[in-house]
């Protein structure tokens, strides 16, 4: 198709119900603000932590397909190559035309993520706007949806606003963005490298095959997924569900309570890079009986090895497959301790230990997301004598293996009451 059919840039229309524009800094620019702050206009999101500056995107452009729709092919660097000529079915693209994506212009950081069950109105949207501290807003479509006969929780997202709420590197790579604008979906590093989802594979969706167009974890922790809002449409996804809002000076519980009160009931709002204020204790103080005891150890140590050769499978919590955090909170469950289901909140159920001094059921954390290096992407059980017992990944089974130090972020030692307070 001729490239002069592209659809201009500016702000995408969203649902002809709502009215609600794409570009939504008119809401936070045009009222008068109690604060000296400069309001920063609002551009885009697929959420984050901030990366350095040599990580290399795994990324790779999409090539024309017959009949389709010819996608922006940028030069070639090592994080856009451009793959070879070549015939391929026509990719999942539900319009007949690609919006090109705007070039990136300020980075936002999120640090909240709403759900309502129905879609933001304009007088909601106006609310939030209005409370003290809100610097920046941006809308998403989401849902769980069945990706390779996984259940994989979504967003659909306009590509042009919604890089702007990523990490930098992440924000910053036009051909990741292009490929979701030309109907591909960015999945997690975790997903694509541990749940076997390989770069530019068609993998079976709810609306027929989609391809794995780049890595791309969002920070946003369960969600594993992200996609155009065109392609959403074919999906199925609720429209304007999920409101993320970036308010980098302002108390995030306090922003969370006076958000959920302006909305109604139902809606729920999880606090991503919170703003909060400094701990009153430097140190916190691990009273005796703060840990597992011997024979709650040895449950655990037991469940787990009990498991050795069963097969990995991402998002498994057994009793038969596991992926690596699903296999250590059934292993702990066995010995009556509540564990969190995700390595990055299992990371935080007790105090860290040095390596030299890991003890038999203590937790080993792996920082491996070169698109996001400070995410903790991987959790083992420390088995003993320099050993580790873990689910790998797909193709892989359950093993007990040597540590490898490689990557290695640090060792917690689970306590139960820490353990049971999070979410």
């Amino acid at each position: 198709m001729d490239d002069n059919r592209r659809a201009p840039v500016g702000p995408a229309a969203f649902s002809p119900s709502t009215g609600i524009r794409q570009d939504l800094s008119f809401l936070v620019r045009s009222r008068k603000r109690r604060d000296t702050y400069k309001l920063v206009p609002f551009i885009v999101v697929t959420l984050v932590a901030v990366l350095t500056a040599d990580v290399l995107l795994l990324v790779q452009p999409p090539q024309n397909d017959p009949g389709g729709v010819r996608a922006a092919e940028p030069e070639q660097s090592l994080m856009a190559q451009q793959r070879p000529q070549r015939s391929e079915p026509q990719r999942q693209q539900p319009t007949d035309t690609v919006r090109p994506v705007t070039p990136l212009s300020k980075l936002h950081k999120p640090n909240l993520f709403v759900l309502s069950r129905k879609p933001f109105t304009q007088k909601q949207l106006e609310k939030v706007a209005k409370v003290r501290g809100v610097r920046a807003l941006e809308l998403a479509d989401a849902a769980s949806i069945t990706l390779d006969g996984k259940r994989v929780q979504t967003l659909a997202v306009d590509p042009s606003t919604f890089r702007s709420f990523t990490p930098k590197v992440t924000a910053a790579s036009d051909p990741l963005w292009q490929n979701v604008a030309a109907g591909d979906v960015a999945v997690s590093f975790v997903l694509g490298n541990d749940g076997g989802l390989s770069l530019h594979r068609r993998v079976a969706g709810p609306a027929g095959p989609l391809r794995i167009g780049a890595y791309a974890t969002t920070g946003f922790g369960a969600v594993d997924a992200v996609v155009s809002k065109d392609v959403g449409r074919t999906l199925g996804l609720p429209r304007d569900n999920a409101l993320i809002v970036s308010a980098p000076k302002t108390n995030s519980a306090k922003l969370r309570d006076k958000i959920l009160a302006s909305l109604p009931k139902g809606a729920q709002a999880v606090m991503v890079n919170p703003v909060l204020p400094p701990p009153q204790k430097v140190r916190q103080n691990w009273p005796a009986g703060s840990f597992m005891t011997g024979e709650q150890l040895t449950a655990a140590l037991k469940a787990a090895v009990s498991k050795i050769g069963r097969p990995y499978v991402w998002g498994a919590e057994g009793p038969d497959t596991f992926d690596c955090s699903g296999l250590v909170q059934w292993a702990f469950a066995q010995a009556g301790v509540r564990m969190p289901r995700v390595t990055h909140q299992q990371w935080v159920t007790g105090p860290q230990v040095p390596l030299s001094q890991a003890h038999p059921g203590d937790l080993l954390f792996w920082r491996n997301d070169p698109t996001n290096p400070a995410y903790i992407s991987h959790v083992a059980i420390y088995w003993g004598d320099g050993k580790m017992l873990h689910a790998p990944r797909t193709g892989d089974v359950v093993k007990i293996v040597p540590v490898n130090r490689r990557n290695l972020a640090g060792v917690v030692r689970v306590s139960p009451v820490a353990a049971s307070k999070v979410r």
